[in-house]
């Protein structure tokens, strides 16, 4: 493989790494910097392109490990949260309930995603829409959030967010923004939504990559493992950089000005392609 084409999984980590945590879509960004300029498919198989969207969103999970790693341990009972209670405890079946929707449905559209909606003109329509749905959330959401720790969070909440999350599986509505806007909905701070979202993304990103890898790995040239692993190791130092900073800037701005932002890339977008 040569010295360009590394260079570029470098880049997609960057830009996987800089807007996983942030709610504009990272799936959706690495599609549109794919399709538009490093155009990966010229040098990989189809599948093992878009399984390298998927494996190196790892990266940027394992930085959420390493960043929340006391709430990582307190759900398998390894570490005590202060002020946890036995009535107040956000525990491992709190993420269960919450991955298990989408996790459902990721296993039975995953073919009809990876093949009809990784493009830059369906992640059009997803940047859209989940722009709408998070301006909805800020101004029809609560104005005094009753769930400001993730101790606070019931079972019932859990699963109504992990319902949410399923708009995420189309690439550009973005996984933190819908989950984030439909915790903020049902009462949760941005702050908790973000811890939420973050920490439902492990165990459902770990299965994704797992499913991606075993179902296209005659795809996988052993070639193509020094451009995978140039992308994991990017996303990781890149999310560490980007998650102290996203949970302290969401708390400030909300979801408003990344509903914006959102907007504008989709118009830029309408404009490059189809004007």
């Amino acid at each position: 493989m040569e010295l360009f084409e590394l260079i570029k999984a470098v880049i997609l980590g960057f830009v996987e790494g800089m807007t996983e945590f942030a709610p504009v879509s990272s799936t959706g960004h690495m599609i549109i910097v794919d399709d538009l300029w490093l155009k990966t498919k010229e040098f990989l198989e189809p599948g093992s392109a878009n399984t390298f969207k998927i494996v190196i969103q790892l990266g940027s999970i394992l930085a959420v490990v390493v960043v929340m790693w006391k709430r990582m341990l307190s759900l398998v009972g390894l570490y005590k949260i202060e002020g946890q209670t036995a009535s107040r405890k956000f525990n491992l079946e709190h993420v269960i309930v919450g991955i298990i929707p989408a996790g459902v449905f990721g296993v039975l559209f995953e073919d009809y995603i990876d093949e009809n909606l990784f493009f830059t003109s369906t992640v059009i329509i997803g940047l859209i829409v989940g722009a709408i749905w998070m301006i909805i959330a800020d101004k029809f959401g609560p104005k005094r959030p009753k769930i400001t720790s993730l101790d606070d969070l019931s079972y019932g909440k859990a699963f109504k967010i992990g319902l949410i999350q399923c708009l995420s599986l189309w690439p550009g509505f973005s996984r933190s923004g819908a989950t984030i806007s439909g915790g903020v909905m049902l009462g949760l701070d941005h702050k908790t939504a973000s811890d939420f979202t973050f920490i439902m993304a492990v165990p459902i990103m770990a299965g994704a990559s797992g499913l991606s890898l075993v179902k296209n790995w005659s795809e996988i040239n052993p070639s193509d493992f020094g451009f995978y692993a140039l992308g994991f190791i990017s996303a990781f130092i890149f999310a560490l950089i980007s998650i102290k900073f996203f949970l302290k800037l969401i708390s400030r701005i909300k979801l408003v000005p990344f509903a914006i932002y959102r907007l504008v890339l989709a118009a830029i977008l309408i404009v490059v392609l189809y004007l």
